[in-house]
């Protein structure tokens, strides 16, 4: 986001104070919109988003306090800075427990605005983080299991096509063997006979598929390791989030 971009929200029932955020922030990109009062304030941030929200305590009506208290609840990942003449310590107490950003006596120099400005800007970030990971978690890793399937299926498919290309032939010898024993099944000494020159023939072949098949079934089941160790995995994460 650009600065020309950030939107700053001043809340006083003194204009002069609107200004004098105006002058400083106006400077550096910003735009001030200005409020003056908390039911005011409260109208316009329904109506947009405010990166800041400087407020002032006492007002007509609903007091800074209140406004920072609302506002917590309704737009918590909104800072907001306290700005006012009467910095008791109630007040202050009542300031921090309300989640503010900063609690500001006045008057205000320039420095202590901009400096409250990127104060409150860096403390939005991690206010509003948790929230994105949480919601963005399952859906990240729902995709990236779904694409570790993906991989696996296409690292498996040359596999899984050569060992039909090597099966094929010995599963056509063997539907014409038996139809040759089915055929011989009369003679008992011819079939025992071509019994054992089958299986003195066909065992070099059986050997040389199972020598074939080996890297393909031991790649087999490395993919299908990944793909349970990373389910496994990601459910592990979840508990630990849930707890």
């Amino acid at each position: 986001m650009s600065a020309l971009l950030h939107k700053v929200l001043v809340v006083d029932d003194d204009p002069v104070v609107g200004k004098s955020f105006n002058r400083v922030l106006s400077q550096k990109g910003y735009v001030v919109i200005t409020a003056a009062n908390a039911q005011e304030a409260l109208s316009k941030v329904q109506e947009g988003e405010y990166d800041v929200v400087y407020t002032d305590i006492k007002m007509p009506g609903m007091s800074g306090i209140e406004l920072a208290e609302r506002l917590r609840v309704e737009r918590p990942w909104t800072p907001v800075v306290i700005v006012t003449g009467y910095g008791s310590q109630a007040n202050q107490d009542r300031a921090e427990a309300a989640g503010v950003s900063s609690f500001l006596q006045k008057p205000l120099s320039p420095e202590m605005i901009e400096g409250s400005l990127t104060k409150a800007l860096l403390d939005a970030v991690p206010a509003v983080l948790p929230g994105l990971v949480a919601a963005a978690a399952p859906q990240a890793a729902a995709a990236s299991e779904s694409d570790l399937k993906k991989v696996g299926l296409f690292m498996a498919a040359p596999f899984i096509g050569l060992a039909y290309a090597v099966a094929l032939p010995f599963v056509g010898l063997g539907a014409l063997a038996y139809m040759g024993l089915k055929a011989l099944s009369r003679n008992a000494p011819a079939m025992k006979a071509v019994k054992f020159t089958a299986m003195l023939v066909a065992s070099p072949f059986i050997g040389l598929f199972f020598i074939l098949a080996l890297p393909y079934l031991g790649a087999a089941a490395l993919v299908w390791v990944v793909i349970h160790a990373w389910t496994g995995a990601r459910t592990l994460v979840g508990k630990i989030q849930a707890g």
